[in-house]
């Protein structure tokens, strides 16, 4: 997903750059007056400027939900890991006790043979 919204993203600043270079060089070699030219020019600034502060809230919003769910899903992750760790810790303990039953017994058993 971050990959796709990366590539959307480029490819919106490479859409808006390609547009600007467009209208750079039609202005250039358009037939009116200077006057009208950099009227033309201040307005298409203006929306170019508009899209890219579109591109940009909408690309900074996708990074801030991908932030906040690669943090829910490493919250989840902590979760499970510590259930995964209290129930191993509660294994280890009913192991050994089993264990220290059986050597109580096999120590009982040998002290009655000796």
């Amino acid at each position: 997903m971050e990959d796709r919204d990366n590539k959307l993203a480029a490819a919106a600043l490479l859409i808006v750059a390609g547009g600007v270079i467009g209208a750079g060089v039609a202005l250039i070699f358009a037939p009116q007056s200077g006057k009208k030219t950099r009227k033309d020019f201040a307005r298409y600034s203006k929306k170019v400027r508009n899209r890219a502060d579109e591109t940009v809230d909408d690309l900074a919003s996708n990074v801030s939900n991908l932030v906040e769910a690669i943090g829910d899903k490493t919250d989840e992750l902590v979760e499970k890991g510590k259930d995964v760790a209290g129930s191993a810790r509660k294994d280890l303990i009913r192991l050994i006790e089993e264990g220290a039953a059986k050597l109580e017994k096999f120590r009982t058993i040998l002290s009655r043979m000796g």
